[in-house]
């Protein structure tokens, strides 16, 4: 039987578990509660989508060889992931917390008349900071790079 295990694809997984757990741990030592949303969830340090794809972008790069098409797709993945992350979503994610800003003082406002209000707020945390990108990037890479040498 052929061996089935996909030493890149492995990178990539557990680079994208460990990032989201960083993710957990940080939340837990900043405000002292586990929030498991905070490894479902989108944004934050390290970005599990940079080290998932550099993971498997860097696994295809050393298996493959550089020169390879499938290493090519796989690191033309990686940027657009990465461009998207700290641009768009984090675009998005700067625009929900200005909407949630103006429906606070919407809030207020109609607090002072007494009117009932249903309060729903836009995620805030969708996108990533260039630094959170590169942390991500540079963590992929590495595990990438160390599992698919060591398997």
């Amino acid at each position: 039987m052929e061996n089935i295990y996909n030493a890149p694809l492995a990178a990539a997984v557990l680079s994208w578990f460990i990032a989201q757990l960083i993710k957990v741990l940080t939340n837990i030592f900043k405000n002292g509660k586990v929030s498991l949303s905070r490894f479902w969830g989108a944004g934050g340090m390290p970005s599990s989508h940079s080290a998932a794809v550099c993971a498997l972008a860097a696994g295809l790069g050393v298996s493959e060889g550089p020169d390879s098409p499938v290493f090519a797709l796989a690191f033309i993945l990686a940027f657009i992931v990465m461009y998207d992350a700290s641009g768009v979503r984090r675009a998005a994610g700067i625009h929900a917390k200005e909407i949630n800003n103006i429906k606070d003082a919407i809030s207020d406002i109609i607090m002072k008349r007494n009117v009932e209000e249903k309060k729903q707020y836009l995620k805030e945390w969708l996108g990533h900071s260039p630094f959170e990108v590169f942390i991500g990037a540079i963590f992929g890479m590495g595990m990438g790079i160390l599992f698919t040498i060591y398997n």
